[in-house]
């Protein structure tokens, strides 16, 4: 494990031309002090969790002081934003302070999330609040506790300083840790600026960098858009069966690596609802949770698009026509897993969406009742009344549990087996907007014990955690007026 002053630096975005970055140093944030420190992702830079408690550790993740072997700069991209393009964004409020390489070899970029402005502001003030970084910094540590591809959190930051936002707010800082933050808008904007020699340098860059099994191949730019497009597809899958919504799928919030990025106005399901729309600001619907794997399709073919100039565009098609197979599969596959299914039948397709019709109808939380689940007693004579018992209509249930039944019934798989396996795919703790406000409520009162609490439960979802069972209640009936929007 290292001190802070002997993280390994090793700068490769950094060397890339200065069209692809603006170099710009963090603005001081005043007074800092420490909310939160995952010693997970510590872990990764290894950096010893003891440095939590250095002198400066405040100061160097507020921005104030520099890491020995950092180059700060922001990051140039573009972005389809709400289906429109938007020809310049970059980050506003983010600065790279570089690359650490561990003793591992892995490389992760540490990042600052509300450092000051830097000239992709677009007249903003580059600030963070306490409120995003807290939900940040819980929910790419929850994904990651659900092995879903995130972003990470090392920590937050936070200052009195006040900033506006609906209301005056206090800012904050958050580190976070990416191998990298290349998004689909990175490759967008030389592709717009008719700079195809600098695109050609991103796509050698990426592959280099995250991809070196095609480094030596001819087809290596059309391979790289065919693993980004598998990596997407399967992130897609992920998000829809454990009941996950982004909020702002813009192709700058689109990851080239297929990892979660940029958490803001997000949501998990309570009760199950294809329309589920958790940002307040998507007055459309664009992003609403059933559209999240067509908008997927939709952002892929921008970057397809954007890298057309380096792969032909029949070949490009090709690609992208093979998603909805490679989506579909995965999604099937995780269906079939939560359900506690081994192999795949039939009417698997039938079962699941019949399944999802009658949790609509009937509102029922979707964490909630996939972990029940596990406890279905497949026996003919059988009652499942704690399941059943989640149902307004108890003779729809009973109808589609007569199918499930007979349908595990086709294998030879014991119950207690199905029970284990369902147990470790199907969550009893998600991020619900309510433990994240209530984690909120109390950081403002500076009072930080919850989100250090909430972090404990997160990363391990898939345990009982006795002592934590609150943590999976049904949300109060205060949770509805939660609103969460781009600024969130």
């Amino acid at each position: 494990m290292r001190r802070l002053e002997d993280l390994c630096f090793d700068n490769r975005y950094a060397r890339l031309p200065d069209a692809f970055h603006t170099r710009v140093m963090p603005t001081p944030l005043p007074a800092p002090y420490r909310v939160a420190f995952n010693a997970a992702a510590a872990a990764l830079i290894d950096l010893d969790p003891d440095q939590a408690q250095h002198p400066d550790f405040d100061a160097y993740f507020a921005g104030n002081r520099l890491l020995s072997g950092a180059e700060p700069l922001a990051m140039l991209y573009a972005g389809h934003q709400f289906g429109h393009f938007v020809p310049q964004l970059g980050d506003g409020r983010a600065i790279l302070l570089g690359t650490v390489r561990n003793d591992r070899g892995q490389c992760w970029e540490v990042q600052l999330k509300g450092a000051g402005p830097t000239p992709y502001s677009r007249a903003g003030d580059g600030r963070a609040v306490l409120r995003s970084t807290i939900r940040e910094y819980l929910c790419s540590e929850a994904m990651q506790g659900l092995g879903i591809p995130s972003t990470r959190a090392l920590c937050i930051i936070g200052s009195d300083e006040e900033v506006y936002r609906e209301n005056i707010e206090t800012s904050a800082v958050l580190t976070r840790l990416a191998e990298s933050h290349i998004r689909f808008g990175s490759f967008e904007v030389f592709y717009a600026r008719r700079q195809f020699d600098l695109l050609r340098t991103l796509a050698e860059h990426v592959i280099a960098e995250h991809y070196p099994q095609f480094v030596a191949l001819e087809n290596r730019h059309a391979l790289l858009l065919g693993a980004v497009i598998k990596r997407t597809a399967l992130l897609m899958a992920q998000w829809q069966a454990v009941g996950f919504a982004h909020g702002v799928m813009n192709t700058d919030n689109m990851s080239i690596l297929g990892l979660t990025l940029d958490y803001g106005p997000f949501g998990f399901l309570d009760s199950y609802d294809p329309g589920f729309i958790c940002n307040h600001s998507d007055h459309g619907g664009r992003y609403a949770f059933a559209q999240q794997p067509g908008v997927g399709l939709w952002n892929l073919g921008r970057l397809a698009q954007a890298l057309s100039p380096l792969i032909p565009i029949a070949v490009c098609n090709e690609l992208l026509a093979d998603y909805e197979t490679q989506y579909n599969a995965a999604y099937l596959e995780l269906m079939r897993a939560k359900l506690g299914l081994l192999a795949p039948h039939a009417n698997d397709v039938e079962l699941i969406h019949t399944l999802l019709q009658r949790l609509h109808d009937n509102r029922v939380d979707y964490t909630r009742f996939f972990r029940a689940l596990a406890d279905f007693a497949a026996a003919c004579d059988a009652r499942n009344d704690a399941l059943r018992d989640q149902f307004l209509d108890r003779a729809a249930f009973d109808h589609w549990a007569g199918d499930y039944r007979a349908r595990l019934n086709t294998e030879a798989s014991g119950p207690d087996a199905r029970r284990a396996r369902m147990n470790r795919i199907n969550p009893k703790y998600v991020l619900r907007n309510y433990l994240a406000e209530t984690a909120i409520q109390r950081a403002q009162a500076r009072d930080y014990s919850e989100i250090e609490r909430l972090l404990e439960v997160l990363q391990k979802p898939y345990d009982e955690q006795a002592a934590m069972e609150h943590y999976a209640a049904l949300p109060p009936d205060w949770a509805s007026a939660i609103e969460v929007s781009c600024s969130s």
